[in-house]
Order: structure tokens, then sequence, then C-alpha cells
């Protein structure tokens, strides 16, 4: 065999090797010990403690099965469509109801338990986010990986890496937002701006919880969305099969459940995003046309979540809820001087696009 037909099977075996089966056991092994670290620590700080030991023989194999089942769903969903597409929210809710419903039949609420037995449902539930939010990240970087012909391995180690100075950030970043802005429904002492945030689905999942140990939840309604749902589904196929309209039910259950303020600039940005892909058809380069205009949609996203941060620090150290304000707060035409605003910066970049997209192709 000759040195070039080595070096080439060797390029193939790293494009085809993962984690060893016993690093995966070994790291699953590790993560539910933190889990049940966590969960028995949490229980025994509350009048849970008692309890704590068999609430944390519950909680770890419902993190197992439960996050192992969601991470492949969210991770699928985000392989497919993007990690900001995943059904995060809708798996969040199952598992809730779940695990809420399952302490129900360990443990008997009483009044002096059931807030307590709430917040370490939340708890556990919060893990299992954790296992959903990774898998999204994880699958989406693994799927881009092998487009560009990364070793899966080496990126699965990285991968680790990064959940770990994830982990390490995360906190500050939160003790930072809810310094500045406040979380609604949430204890917000010493915060700054005015408006706190309103985290519709941290919301909602809270709600379940009570609803569910306190005995008071409207099973007949989740019956009622279920039927509605299933309905969704089917007609949404129909619709495909005769190559119509489509009626996505993750999108209608979204429209349903979170407000008019967090669904309206989605609602927009679908529209902008049609009417772009229309326009960018007859451009020189429609490939290069569709590629700059996700790339600019993604550069928006993610700096508006990186100047978010950056505006909580200047509030939180300036103790200003508008530290780069221009003009006075009982300014009335500010906020549609905001629009516009973004209006033209979005005309902007659509020249800038149709042009680099005509210069390349030329």
């Amino acid at each position: 065999m000759s040195a070039g037909t080595r070096d080439n099977d060797e390029d193939d075996d790293i494009l085809d090797r993962d984690l060893s089966p016993q690093w995966i056991l070994a790291l699953t092994v590790a993560c539910l010990a933190v889990a049940g670290w966590l969960a028995y620590s949490f229980a025994g700080s509350t009048v849970l403690a008692p309890d704590a030991t068999k609430l944390t023989l519950v909680a770890v194999p419902f993190v197992l099965v439960v996050g192992f089942l969601i991470a492949g769903i969210c991770g699928y969903m985000a392989g497919l469509i993007g990690a900001s597409n995943s059904p995060i929210s809708g798996v969040g809710i199952l598992s809730i109801v779940l695990f809420a419903s399952t302490l129900l039949v360990v443990m008997t609420p009483t009044p002096e338990t059931r807030g307590p037995l709430v917040a370490f449902a939340l708890f556990v539930v919060a893990i299992i986010f954790a296992c959903a939010t990774i898998s999204n990240d994880n699958l989406q970087d693994l799927k881009t990986g092998q487009l560009v012909g990364a070793s899966p391995m080496r990126q699965q180690i990285a991968l680790i890496v990064g959940v770990a100075a994830g982990a390490a950030v995360i906190p500050f970043v939160l003790n930072l937002l809810a310094k500045a802005y406040g979380f609604a429904g949430a204890a917000n002492v010493g915060v700054v701006a005015p408006n706190p945030l309103p985290a519709p689905q941290a919301t909602l999942i809270s709600a379940l919880a009570q609803g569910v140990i306190g005995g008071n939840l409207e099973w007949k309604m989740i019956g009622i969305g279920a039927l509605v749902g299933a309905g969704l589904i089917l007609m949404d196929a129909t619709l495909k099969a005769t190559g119509r309209l489509r009626i996505p039910p993750l999108a209608v259950g979204i429209g349903i459940y979170l407000p008019m303020s967090a669904t309206f600039a989605v609602v927009v940005g679908a529209v902008l995003s049609h009417w772009y892909d229309g326009r960018s058809r007859s451009a020189p380069d429609p490939a290069r046309a569709e590629r700059l205009g996700t790339l600019v949609a993604s550069g928006l996203i993610v700096g508006e979540s990186l100047w978010g941060v950056l505006n909580a620090g200047l509030i939180v150290g300036l103790n200003n809820d508008a530290p780069l304000g221009l003009l006075p707060p009982d300014f009335a035409p500010a906020p549609w001087l905001g629009v516009v605003g973004f209006a033209v910066v979005v005309a902007m970049l659509y020249r800038w696009m149709v042009r680099a997209s005509a210069g390349r192709s030329a």
C-alpha cells in the first residue's frame, strides 16, 4: 500500500470516528451524578429534606430517559431546520406536566410542601431543558462540521469544552440581566430598568407546574389542545399532498401561547424573507444572494443578543436605565424614530447584498 493510499485511509477514518462508547458511558454517568447531587442538594435545602433521597431517585431516571428522548427530538429538528426553530418550548411543556404528575405519584402535597415541590419540579425540568438546548447546538455544529469535512471526534471534544465554558459564563450573564432588567413574575430587587423581561415560556411552564401539583390544572383544556394539534397535523398533511398553502402546527401553537409582542417581529421577518427570496431569484447569482440574506439575518439576531447583554452591563454599571439615550424620556416620537432607523438599516443591507451578489457574479 502506497503512502498516499494510507494517508487517504487515515483521513477517511478520522472523518468517520466518534468518541468511544466507553467515554460516552463514563460522561453519561458523570452527568447523572452531577444531576443527582444538584437535585438532592436542592431538595435538602427545603422542607422536602426528609424526602430528598426519594425525590432524587425519581429525578435522576427521569432526567436520563426524558432528557435522552427530548435531546433526540430537538437535535433532529435542529439538524433539519436549525436550532432557532427547534420545538424546545413544546417539549419543555410536556416535560413539566410529566414530571409534576410523577411527583404526585410518589408524594402527596401538603400546604407546606406544595410550593417547594413546584420549585423542585421546575429545577429538574431546567436540567432537561439544558439537555435539549445543548443537543440543539451540538447537532447543528456537527452537521456543519460534516459539510466542511471536520472530524466528529474532535468536534465532540470541543463541544464538551464548550458546554463547560458556557456553564461557567451563563450564570453571570443571567445575573447581569436580572440586575439590569429583571424578569416578569420573579422577585426582582434592585432592578434599574423599569420594564422587566417578559419570559412568556417560563411563566407558562411555572403555571403548569403549579396547576398539576396544586390539583387545579384544567386537563380538559389540555385535551382540547391535543385534539386541535392533531387536527392541524392532519390539515397540514392534506394541504401538503394537494400542493396548497401549508399550516405548520408548531407555528400555530407558538402564535397561540406567545404574546403578540414576541410574535409580531417573526411575522414581519417572514414577510420580508418571502419578499427577499422572490427578488433574489432574479439576481445574477441567486444562490449567493440567498446565502447573504441568511448571513445578514443571522447577524441581526446575534448582534441584538450581544447588544442586549452589553446594554445590561452599561445599565448596571452606570445605574441608568438608558445609558446611551439621546432623547428625553418623554419624547413621544422616539419609538417611531427607532422603527424608521431599523427600516433604513434593512434597506441599506438589502442594497449591499444586491451589489455584493452582482459584483461576485461579474
